[in-house]
């Protein structure tokens, strides 16, 4: 069995060989790139991942690696695990079942339940279930052992001390019934939206983009809704996001924006195109693929006071200068390791259950 601090050296190489994968990526066209064993078996999950699951393009997967490979270095796994008191291994058996909207959504519950010193029972998405295998593959590699950690079942899932379920609203409601007798962490649907005054500069507004488009706009801390001020100028966020209109060219997302496009026709929705994204005046939080919402506002105050109020619909939000715990622009798809899912700290939950 290994202990807390041997899991943690782990998920510092780990993090290392992420950083030099990417850099090994952005030197492809080299004649004289050395290769390593291990970037051939990420290369051979990250094109199986795609095969399955037509969102996880190169770029998007790679794309995760980078920003999981940032996070894993020392100097963050230790700033993070401070706090908490995680002297000797809990072992105790965590049930995981894991969404796959995005590439290793999953990942940072893992992550949490291995290094408080737990064991992990998995059950993986069906739209994300080669990346975590092959990783744990990777670990058990640079730490034998790390395998005796982690199970993986398809079947359900049973004998397990505590869960940490990550599913929609409705989903929420069947997790509870069969799990609330557990200690438990059950996550359901939120979204993330940005607070625009109509002064920003036409850089935030292209790192807005980023907000709005990574993933294709399927993660949680992606920005589906914006707040804007009665006079806002459309043509300066359309221009701010030309840089985008790449995305077409993935067959998946096209579709998407084609078949929501043709429901707003033939409902005679009114809303605003550019060719790629479409801006439409609604109340809701979660906008289809290919859209994104915006709700006009008089009053900034008015404004705070009602975003308090849907705390429970809002992963991130997404300003400058408007009130705490915002985030800058361009910044919703780097979290920090202490940006928990919900607001709810999963090490704590782990620790205390």
């Amino acid at each position: 069995m290994l202990e807390p601090q041997q899991r943690l050296e782990a998920f510092v190489k780990l993090g290392a060989l992420f950083r030099d994968y990417i850099q090994f990526k952005s030197r492809a066209a080299e004649e004289d790139r050395e290769e390593n064993h291990l970037f051939v078996q990420l290369d051979r999950s990250v094109d199986l991942a795609g095969q399955k699951n037509g969102w996880f393009t190169e770029d998007q997967v790679q794309f995760a690696l980078e920003v999981w490979g940032n996070c894993l270095a020392e100097e963050r796994l230790s700033a993070w695990l401070e706090p908490y008191e995680i002297t000797v291994n809990q072992n105790k058996l965590v049930a995981l079942i894991l969404a796959g909207n995005i590439p290793l959504v999953g990942f940072h519950d893992l992550l949490a339940v291995l290094l408080s010193g737990n064991n992990a029972l998995v059950k993986l998405s069906s739209n994300d279930n080669v990346l975590l295998p092959a990783l744990l593959n990777i670990l058990e590699e640079l730490a034998p052992g790390m395998k005796n950690h982690v199970r993986f079942e398809d079947e359900m899932l049973k004998d397990f001390d505590s869960v940490i379920a990550t599913g929609s609203n409705n989903t929420a409601r069947y997790f509870e019934y069969y799990f609330g007798k557990k200690p438990n962490i059950i996550r359901r649907n939120r979204n993330s939206a940005a607070v625009l005054k109509g002064t920003e500069t036409k850089e935030e507004l292209k790192a807005l983009g980023r907000d709005v488009f990574q993933y294709y706009g399927l993660g949680c801390r992606s920005v589906s809704k914006l707040f804007i001020p009665q006079d806002f100028n459309f043509d300066l966020l359309f221009e701010a996001f030309e840089s985008y209109r790449y995305l077409l060219e993935e067959r998946k997302y096209q579709n998407n924006y084609d078949y929501n496009k043709a429901i707003y026709l033939m409902s005679k929705f009114p809303f605003l195109d550019n060719g790629f994204v479409m801006l439409k005046e609604d109340t809701s939080y979660a906008s289809p693929i290919g859209t994104l919402f915006y709700e006009r506002y008089e009053d900034l105050k008015q404004l705070k006071s009602q975003l308090q109020k849907d705390q429970e619909h809002i992963q991130c939000l997404v300003a400058k200068g408007f009130m705490e715990n915002e985030v800058p622009f361009g910044r919703t798809q780097y979290p920090s390791l202490s940006d928990y899912a919900d607001g709810v700290d999963t090490v704590e939950f782990l620790l205390k259950t």
